[in-house]
């Protein structure tokens, strides 16, 4: 019997051609498979009958028992039974069940991957730190949210484009020319021409001082040198924003995290796009003056009053070359787009979405889609942190990779729904505890690895093991666990939610560490000794998957 690797997938997929046959006029409808809370209810259950009563004019009842007669064989389905008004609940045999051990051994890292994207395009945009500073925790969580997210989508079956947006251009990058400008003439913050804008990091110090030196900067697609000269603003300005960006690139590579497209907001004015857009925009005939301003009626698309798009000084309101930019990602071809920003970016929502609505490009609506995270709160000694040696007003993600490492990091700003309050504890974090949940998950990992170690035996064995022997309670929640992988895969993409992932390998580690204490492995009887064994590398397997969607290694030892 080979193994089933997603039972919600095949039981839709039985269900639809059952409607096909029942009701082929209804054959295109929604078929939702989903997990009952109570076990006595089945393993699956499918409301299709619900759904069909009305329009078929029946008894739900009726239509379910069409549905059940009408159901394609299939070894996986010990029974199916019809509870309450038309519920069809369904039970998976237990060798079905079993024999995903061995499913989960041959399809290794592929595990767990389901297909509901279909190849389509999604661009994610996330970090889109301004080339200021370095890279703040705040940063930090949107990086590790937004990382994880892009490799939920890949493993539920999207294209995905990786893109972070530098808002190079505007009154911070002017404050940032400033501060630079002044260090590289020895003016100290605490000079009373320091600008009340200024930064006061000693970053600052190292950009001036490289200016001054004359040193060559690479960043991405820039390769400046500094011109030494304290008094040409414009060249600060240019040797300024690369030295940032090098830096960030820094601080994202030291917490593995790339990028496929970096987008710079002054190439938006340079090549016309901004310009393009408000044209656009007034085309369409949803603008209007007023006040010598030029304005976007808002309020035609849900925002609660109209908005500026061109100031009485000529200068535009920053969220119009944001229209241009997302105008641009809709022109490459995204079917879908998804911005993870900080939870102070929720204002420009219906603006941005207004915007492109406005320009009548075909763009749906609700277009982007938006991930919000909320504030990071560092503790340590049971006290919080608030500022960096380095930066001088902010907690760096360096400070917390040196700090924790870069997995506890990682899995610590993803481990929560984005949009919740979260508190970074270091000590809880560089703690070799139960407690400390990366540390609890990595040792379920470690340990496995020892037990096969201490085997020392041919891993192919275990692909023939006689998995029916694995019918403890303590083996057959850990069964089960393993065959809810590919679901957790698929809610996470679909509901952007990549946190869901670090609980479920919370509970997969739990009926691990259970199993492990209450059974031995390396037991004399052969047949019992290769069944458990490869169980447990199954479920390695499956920590080590869960693992590289946050980001975070699988230690073989500990």
């Amino acid at each position: 019997m080979s193994a089933v690797l997603n039972f919600k997938s095949h039981l839709s997929e039985l269900f639809a051609q059952a409607l096909r046959e029942v009701a082929p006029e209804h054959g295109g409808a929604t078929v939702l498979i989903e997990r009952p809370k109570q076990a006595s209810h089945g393993d699956y259950a499918c409301n299709l009958a619900m759904q069909l009563a009305k329009p078929l004019r029946k008894a739900p009842r009726d239509i379910a028992n069409a549905l059940i007669a009408a159901l394609p064989k299939s070894g996986v389905i010990e029974k199916v039974e019809i509870a309450g008004a038309g519920f069809i609940n369904v039970f998976i045999t237990t060798a079905a069940k079993q024999e995903v051990v061995h499913g989960v051994l041959q399809a290794g890292a592929g595990y767990g991957h389901v297909h509901v994207g279909g190849g389509r395009k999604v661009g994610v945009e996330f970090v889109s730190a301004n080339p200021t500073g370095p890279l703040h925790v705040g940063h930090g969580r949107g990086a590790a949210v937004g990382d994880c997210l892009c490799r939920v989508l890949h493993a539920a079956g999207w294209n995905v484009t990786r893109e972070f947006y530098y808002n190079d251009a505007g009154q911070q990058i002017d404050n940032l020319t400033r501060s630079v400008q002044l260090r590289c003439k020895g003016v100290t913050p605490d000079h009373p021409s320091w600008p009340e804008g200024g930064y006061r990091g000693d970053y600052i110090v190292d950009v001036a001082n490289a200016y001054m030196a004359k040193e060559t900067v690479e960043a991405d697609d820039q390769h400046i040198t500094g011109k030494g000269d304290a008094d040409d603003a414009e060249a600060i300005r240019h040797f300024a924003v690369a030295y940032l960006r090098r830096e960030q690139d820094l601080d994202l590579r030291a917490f593995e995290v790339e990028f496929d497209v970096f987008s710079l907001e002054s190439a938006l004015y340079t090549e016309g796009k901004v310009e393009e857009t408000v044209n656009r925009l007034i085309a369409s005939g949803h603008t209007y003056e007023q006040d010598d301003a030029l304005w976007l009626r808002t309020t035609d698309f849900g925002d609660d009053k109209d908005r500026v798009m061109r100031k009485s000084d000529g200068g535009y309101t920053y969220f119009v070359p944001d229209v241009a930019y997302h105008l641009d990602k809709w022109r490459r071809g995204f079917e879908r787009v998804i911005n993870e920003q900080g939870s102070d970016h929720h204002s420009t929502i219906t603006r941005v979405r207004a915007g492109l609505q406005a320009l009548d490009a075909g763009i749906p609506k609700g277009w982007p889609d938006y991930v919000l995270h909320q504030m990071v709160t560092v503790l340590k000694n049971g006290e919080e942190v608030k500022i960096s040696k380095r930066a001088g007003s902010y907690v760096t993600l360096r400070d917390l990779i040196d700090e924790v490492g870069c997995d506890a990091t990682r899995y610590f700003l993803a481990a929560r729904h984005p949009d919740s309050q979260l508190v970074f504890d270091i000590d809880l974090a560089k703690s070799q505890s139960n407690d400390n949940p990366v540390y609890y998950i990595q040792y379920a990992h470690a340990r496995i690895s020892t037990v096969l170690a201490q085997w020392n035996g041919d891993r192919l064995a275990l692909l023939h093991a006689d998995v029916g022997v694995l019918d403890s309670e303590y083996e057959t929640q850990l069964l089960q666990r393993m065959i809810d992988f590919p679901q957790v895969i698929e809610t996470a993409a679909e509901d952007l939610a990549p946190h869901l992932v670090a609980f479920y390998l919370k509970e997969l580690a739990a009926d691990f560490h259970s199993y492990y204490n209450a059974s031995r492995f390396l037991v004399e009887d052969e047949r019992l000794r290769l069944a458990r064994l490869a169980l447990i590398a199954a479920v390695a397997q499956v920590l080590k998957n869960g693992l590289a969607l946050l980001g975070v290694s699988a230690p073989e030892k500990m």
